[in-house]
């Protein structure tokens, strides 16, 4: 496999099987920028969703196909394609009738990352993609180019030329990445400083978890650890170069002075302590919520790890502008109605965003009306007892949440079961929810019943257009 010998990609073109997808658009950036000819194909620009992202890749230099195969043309194509896509997608078929090779996102993805000279990784069940950011910022700030893989838009990085910044190609020898250990791929990394924010149930047994971690920490050269969290406290090797932080933990190397955090509606303020020169610093983080200040300190502890002084990396996040599509307010209306747009879709994702909703509430401010789109019919029956538990015990007796059926593009998936059984989930939880199929007639609803002072946060992963879902209702308020 030529990912296993990262010299066997040069000159190669590939082809990106799903290109338009949030995995798949920064790599092809990546390979792109790194000189390699791109082409690919996706479902969403055969049906005409999201045309100005299909536009923007033709206008810079990627090739687009539909997907019917007629984008393979030569052995010499590397088919970069998911693991779970099926030998009947025509791109795959043709692939193997020309005897191309076939990577995964991972493996393409850890042969750019491994062969960089220095790297930062990140990995846990969540934060990754901000975390990320922040280093990126960070390293930016403070005199470094770095090449950066995430999974979200960086706001820091957008630009009118490039407002699909979810990725960046920089001029240092530093690569940084966020990196997945829900299909195992984590494995495939070899960080020189690896972090770990969290260790939590998921997509794998914990016992899983645990090996993947452990083995994840034990291949960097240091390892910045989250002390707040127990499973990954476990796994920082006595001995090892560790860089602790934590909110909670007041033996972390990097921790909050007790009694010292703010929550403000859009940024939290802290004092931070370096316990190893006992320095105190005030902190700003540009956006609400605990969460947020945990991955401001993993960020400031992985930049340490980088040899950036703690005092330069506080500085630097003084400017993070955060990420598109967490918790990104689209605008409030002039009595006062906030609508927000949010990647929530797991049932920790989506605790976090509304625990910070209820965590900024001020006096006289409305309730919490919670938009759900499920990211397929999969991940709905995978975690949808867990979902309604959220959605039930976060939100008060005066929110709401309404979800529409799940996004769903085509393909064999079992949709037998959808949205109907959550929202009745919700409501034996104690909750209140209402099932309105077509999203369109979601957004009707949520304008009827909005009041001044609600905020009304609309959350969801894998479709691009929920983005403008977010700002058709806010324009209709507003």
């Amino acid at each position: 496999m030529a990912g296993s010998d990262p010299s066997a990609l040069s000159g190669r073109p590939f082809f990106f099987c799903g290109i338009g997808g949030s995995g798949m658009l920064p790599l092809a950036q990546i390979a792109h920028g790194s000189g390699h000819d791109v082409a690919g194909s996706d479902r969403s620009f055969d049906q005409g969703r999201t045309p100005e992202k299909f536009a923007w890749l033709e206008g810079n230099g990627f090739e687009l196909f539909p997907q019917d195969g007629s984008g393979i043309r030569s052995a010499n194509q590397i088919l970069i394609a998911s693991a779970a896509i099926e030998d009947s997608v025509p791109e795959v078929a043709r692939a193997k009738e020309l005897g191309c090779e076939r990577m995964s996102r991972a493996d393409l993805l850890s042969a750019f990352f491994n062969r960089a000279p220095r790297s930062i990784a990140v990995g846990g069940t969540s934060g990754k993609s901000t975390v990320t950011a922040m280093i990126a910022w960070i390293l930016h700030e403070c005199g470094s180019d770095p090449t950066v893989m995430n999974g979200a838009v960086m706001k820091n990085f957008a630009t009118e030329d490039n407002p699909f910044a979810s990725a960046r190609v920089g001029t240092s020898d530093m690569f940084v990445s966020e990196v997945d250990e829900s299909d195992g791929s984590i494995a495939l990394y070899r960080p020189s400083i690896a972090v770990l924010l969290n260790v939590s149930l998921d997509h794998k047994s914990m016992d899983e978890l645990r090996e993947l971690f452990g083995n994840y920490l034990a291949e960097a050269d240091r390892a910045v650890v989250n002390f707040d969290n127990e499973e990954a406290r476990a796994l920082a090797v006595k001995g090892a170069h560790v860089t602790s932080y934590g909110v909670r933990s007041e033996d972390a190397d990097l921790a909050i002075v007790e009694g010292s955090i703010a929550d403000e509606a859009l940024s939290t303020d802290a004092k931070l302590r370096d316990n190893r020169s006992g320095e105190t610093f005030d902190l700003r983080v540009p956006m609400p919520g605990r969460h947020n200040l945990s991955n401001a300190l993993a960020a400031i502890a992985a930049a340490s790890a980088a040899g950036i002084a703690t005092e330069e990396a506080v500085a630097a996040l003084g400017s993070f502008a955060g990420l598109a599509r967490r918790f990104d307010v689209v605008g409030t209306t002039a009595s006062g109605i906030t609508v927000i747009d949010d990647f929530g879709h797991n049932p920790e994702k989506c605790a976090a965003t509304l625990r910070t909703l209820q965590a900024t509430s001020q006096t006289g401010r409305g309730r919490i009306i919670a938009f759900f789109q499920p990211h397929g019919y999969g991940p709905l029956q995978q975690m949808g007892e867990e979902l309604a538990q959220t959605f039930a015990a976060e939100l008060g007796e005066e929110d709401c949440t309404i979800m529409c059926d799940p996004v769903y593009f085509g393909g064999t998936v079992d949709r037998s079961e959808g949205t109907e059984r959550i929202v009745a989930l919700i409501r034996e939880h104690g909750g209140s929810a209402k099932h309105i199929p077509e999203r369109e007639a979601c957004g009707d609803r949520i304008v009827e019943l909005a009041r001044p002072g609600d905020r009304i946060v609309v959350m969801g992963a894998r479709d691009d257009t929920l983005t403008a879902f977010a700002r058709s209702i806010f324009e209709r308020l507003d």
